[in-house]
């Protein structure tokens, strides 16, 4: 399916529909948190704070449990028209053995566990204000004959919403086969910047649907596999890689009618202040600059 398009005064003449955004918005605790560095001190709204400078963010807690309908009521509410969420699917589609660990219960799928997932986002989608579903499998999720099954099971069961896969090993790109089950569900194939590993997924990926997704974690390969959640994105993009990876969401993105780019290298909200740098290097107007990136200027 095409996915919503209503954010058109933002585009660029050869590129329609660019949300740019964050993989979150609430990190307020720990050495990588936001505040005093994207949140002035007495924010109380968040996620209306943010949306005064974005046009799209990540629904990341959707991985560790279907959100309630009531909250996902309350951040419909505090966004401004135009504004998209994007959802990540609940662990237990995609990570099975992290949901078992997490709640001592095997990950079996069924259509109630599909049916509460789409209840649980039903108000944004009413509101008019979500843009893709991300299913992102694990690193060692590899294209194994059962994996490929589970793959298609995820596609059929949310192949009504502008659905985006992350899949990160090289045994997917490897087989011409992934490509053209993503394309039968109108999936798009998620491309994603991180560090480099003999075992990582192509850099150059195939259009497979009508809208693109690209997630930016950094390239911090140093604390990749050691570092916590915090310390493994702790990598601020140059100047000069924000050019070479806006060059490549204008290539991908004037094949898309809606292209999504979220970066995830939270620390410290060095995402933010790299989606900013992505908004200039793609010659998107700024809805506003942060009072705490002035300094930064």
């Amino acid at each position: 399916m095409a996915c919503i398009s209503v954010y058109n005064d933002m585009a660029m003449e050869t590129l329609q529909n660019i949300y740019v955004g964050t993989s979150g918005w609430s990190y307020p605790k720990g050495e990588g948190t936001w505040k005093g560095h994207f949140y002035p001190p007495g924010t109380t709204n968040e996620l209306t704070y943010y949306s005064n400078f974005f046009n799209t963010v990540e629904i990341n807690s959707s991985f560790y449990r279907p959100p309630d309908p009531r909250i996902a009521a309350n951040w419909a509410n505090a966004v401004p028209e135009g504004f998209l969420f994007s959802v990540k699917l609940w662990q237990k589609f995609t990570h099975p053995d992290m949901y078992q660990a997490a709640t001592g219960q095997e990950a079996v799928i069924s259509l109630a566990d599909v049916d509460l997932f789409k209840s649980s986002i039903e108000p944004i989608a009413v509101a008019g204000h979500l843009g893709a579903l991300l299913a992102q499998f694990p690193p060692g999720f590899t294209s194994t004959r059962q994996n490929q099954r589970t793959l298609r099971e995820v596609i059929e069961a949310f192949r009504d919403y502008c659905l985006a896969v992350e899949l990160r090993h090289r045994s997917w790109s490897d087989d011409a086969a992934t490509a053209r089950l993503l394309r039968e569900g109108g999936t798009s194939w998620v491309r994603i910047d991180e560090p480099r590993f003999s075992s990582s997924v192509a850099q150059e990926l195939p259009q497979t649907a009508d809208h693109s997704y690209f997630r930016l974690h950094g390239r911090n390969r140093e604390m990749w596999w050691k570092g916590n959640v915090e310390t493994r994105y702790k990598y601020l993009y140059s100047a000069g890689e924000i050019a070479q990876l806006a060059e490549q969401v204008k290539q991908v993105g004037q094949k898309s009618n809606s292209t999504f780019i979220y970066f995830n290298n939270h620390w410290q909200a060095y995402a933010p202040r790299n989606a900013m740098d992505m908004m200039r290097a793609l010659q998107l107007p700024l809805k506003a600059v942060p009072p705490m990136f002035l300094t930064l200027e």
